[in-house]
C-alpha cells in the first residue's frame, strides 16, 4: 500500500473515532464472558516471554504476508461504508465491572484489511477474542458478513475516565500497520506513533511493518494503568512490544521493544512519529485560506546528548526534504504543538490547538545515531506529511536481538517545561528581495529579562544575514529576535539562531532550512 493511501485512512478515521457512538461495553469475562464475547476454550498460560519467543521464531523464517482476504460484502468498502460499521458499545470489554478501562474492537475493511488477533490476559491465562457480527452495528443497509466466518479484527480502541470520572472517553487507538495514537486530558487526536518504520523517505519505497497480534492484560481496579503486549512482523524484521499506558494530564506510554532482524536493516526507524503540517506563519506560499495555520505539529524539538535544546520549525516543502541530527545517547525528541490558542488556527472543527505533542524519552543508552526528519509536500491537510524517528548509526544485523525502551509522552508540553527560553513562534515574510524572519522567545529565563549583556547569535550556511535586532516583547513577557536573510543565489541554506549571555545559553538553538 502506498504511504499516502495508508496515512489518508489514518487521517480520516479519527473523525469516526471521536464522533462515533457513545462508549459502552461489550465484554464479559471468565466463564460467563467467554460465550458473550466469543472467547473460546480453556485459557492457555501466558507470560511476556511467550511473545518474545514468537517474534524470535518468526524472524528465523521467511516472511509471509498476513491475511488480507475479506468476504465480498467487505472487500471494497468506501470510506463512508466503513464509517457505517460501528462497534456495539454495550459489548465493550469490562463494561460495568468497576475497572478503569474498557476496550472496543475495530472492524476490518476500507484501508484496514490486515487481520489482527486480539487476546485478553487475566490471572496468567489468555483467551483469544473471536469475531462475531453481533459485536458491530451495520448501518444504512450495509450487508452483514456471514456469521460462520471468523474474519478477525483490525485493531482496538482504549477508553477510560480521562476527562471526567463518570464517562469513559477514548484514550488510545491501535489500528493500521503499526500505527497508534493517544491523547491527554482535554485533547483530540492528532499526531501518531509507530512500532517500527523501515526505509522511510527511501526513493525505492517504504516498508510498513504490521502489528499481527495483541494481548491485553485485564487492569486492576485500583491502578490507573494498563499493559498491552504486541507482536510485529515485516519483510525485514519481527519484533515484540510491551506497552504500559498511564492516561492523565499527560498520557505516558512506557514502550519496551526487542527487534529481531530477518536481514540487515540499515534504515530502521525507532520511536517513529507521524504528523501533518500544511502551513503556518513561517510558510504560507501559495496559500489562500481564512485560517492563520493548519497543522498537528509546529516543530521538531530535540535535547541532544550534550544537553543542547534544538527547535526546528516544520515546513511544507515544494519537494521532499530529509534532515538528520547526528547525536550520541540522545536525551529526547518530539513533534510538538506549541501554539495553544484557538486564535492561532481559527478552526472550530479541527481544533488544532488541542492536538497532542509527542515527546520521546529514551531510557538507557541508545548509542550513536541520528534523529531523522522527513517533510513531504502536500496540498491537503488530510495527508500526514511529517515523519520523525531515531535511526541507529550501525545497521540492525540479521540474527541479532536489539532492545530499546522509551517513554512516549502524549502531552501539552515537554515533560520538564523547557528550563531555558524557547522559540514560541516563527514568522517569515518578504522584504525587497530578502526574507524577514521574526522569532518570539518565551519562558521563565527570558521573562522580562534586561537586554544588558544579551547577544543574539544568527548564522547561515549560505546567503547573508543582516539587520539583527533583539528587543523585549512585553505582550509575551519575553523577547523578539528579527533579522533579514538574503539568499544571494543559494539553493538551500541552514539558518541558526540563539540567545546567550556570555557563554550561558538563554534559549534553545533555532534551526531552519530555507529553500526558494
Amino acid at each position: 500500500m502506498h504511504r499516502r493511501q495508508l496515512l489518508l485512512g489514518a487521517a480520516l478515521i479519527p473523525g469516526l473515532m471521536v464522533t462515533g457512538s457513545p462508549l459502552t461495553s461489550w465484554l464479559v469475562e471468565d466463564a460467563d464472558a467467554q460465550d458473550a464475547a466469543g472467547q473460546g476454550g480453556d485459557g492457555a498460560a501466558f507470560d511476556s516471554q511467550i511473545v518474545r519467543r514468537m517474534a524470535r521464531d518468526l524472524a528465523a523464517k521467511p516472511f509471509k504476508a498476513g491475511d488480507q482476504a475479506l468476504p465480498p460484502e467487505l472487500d471494497k468498502l468506501s470510506y463512508d461504508d466503513y464509517r457505517n460499521i460501528r462497534f456495539n458499545a454495550d459489548r465493550s470489554l469490562w463494561r460495568g465491572q468497576g475497572l478503569p478501562f474498557e476496550v472496543q474492537l475495530l472492524h476490518r475493511g476500507f484501508l484496514f484489511r490486515d487481520r489482527v488477533d486480539i487476546s485478553v490476559v487475566a490471572e496468567g491465562k489468555t483467551q483469544k477474542l473471536v469475531y462475531q457480527p453481533e459485536l458491530f452495528r451495520f448501518e444504512h443497509g450495509l450487508a452483514r458478513p456471514d456469521p460462520k466466518l471468523d474474519i478477525g479484527f483490525s485493531g482496538f480502541r482504549l477508553h477510560g475516565p480521562i476527562n471526567r470520572p463518570d464517562y469513559f472517553d477514548e484514550i488510545a487507538v491501535f489500528q493500521g500497520a503499526s500505527y497508534f495514537r493517544a491523547v491527554a486530558k482535554g485533547q483530540v487526536y492528532g499526531a501518531s506513533a509507530r512500532g517500527l518504520s523501515v526505509k522511510t523517505g527511501d526513493p525505492g519505497g517504504e516498508e510498513f511493518p504490521v502489528f499481527r497480534a495483541f494481548w491485553i492484560e485485564r487492569p486492576r481496579p485500583d491502578v490507573n494503568s494498563i499493559v498491552l503486549h504486541a507482536l510485529l512482523d515485516s519483510p525485514s524484521a519481527a519484533a515484540v512490544y510491551r506497552f504500559t499506558i498511564r492516561p492523565g494530564d499527560s498520557t505516558v506510554m512506557t514502550v519496551e521493544m526487542t527487534v529481531f532482524p530477518r536481514s540487515d536493516v540499515d534504515q530502521a526507524g525507532l520511536a517513529s512519529l507521524t504528523s501533518m503540517f500544511m502551513f503556518g506563519p513561517n510558510d504560507r506560499d501559495g496559500i489562500d485560506d481564512f485560517r492563520p495555520a493548519v497543522g498537528d505539529s509546529q516543530g521538531l524539538a530535540i535535547i541532544n546528548g550534550n544537553g543542547e535544546r534544538v527547535w526546528r520549525p516544520l515546513t511544507n516543502p515544494s519537494r521532499l526534504q530529509l534532515s538528520s541530527f547526528v547525536d550520541t545517547n540522545i536525551r529526547g525528541f518530539g513533534l510538538m504543538q506549541r501554539q495553544r490558542s484557538f486564535f492561532d488556527y481559527q478552526d472550530l472543527e479541527a481544533r488544532y490547538e488541542k492536538r497532542p505533542s509527542i515527546w520521546v524519552e529514551p531510557i538507557g543508552d541508545w548509542g550513536e545515531g541520528a534523529v531523522h526528519l522527513v517533510e513531504i509536500p502536500t496540498k491537503e491537510e488530510v495527508h500526514d506529511n511529517i515523519v520523525a524517528f531515531w535511526r541507529p548509526k550501525e545497521p540492525l544485523r540479521k540474527g541479532g536481538e536489539y532492545n530499546y525502551t522509551c517513554r512516549l509522552h502524549w502531552t501539552w508540553d515537554t515533560p520538564d517545561r523547557d528550563p531555558i527560553g524557547r522559540f514560541a513562534a516563527t514568522r517569515v515574510g518578504g522584504n525587497s528581495g530578502k526574507r524577514l524572519f521574526v522569532l518570539d522567545i518565551d519562558g521563565e529565563p527570558v521573562k522580562d529579562v534586561a537586554l544588558d549583556g544579551l547577544e543574539a547569535r544568527v548564522s547561515a550556511s549560505g546567503g547573508a544575514i543582516s539587520n539583527i535586532v533583539l528587543q523585549p516583547n512585553p505582550d509575551i513577557g519575553g523577547l523578539r529576535l528579527s533579522f533579514a536573510f538574503e539568499p544571494k543565489g543559494a539553493d538551500v541554506a541552514e539558518l541558526r539562531a540563539n540567545v546567550v549571555r556570555g557563554e550561558q545559553r538563554l534559549s534553545e538553538t533555532w534551526i531552519y532550512r530555507w529553500t526558494p
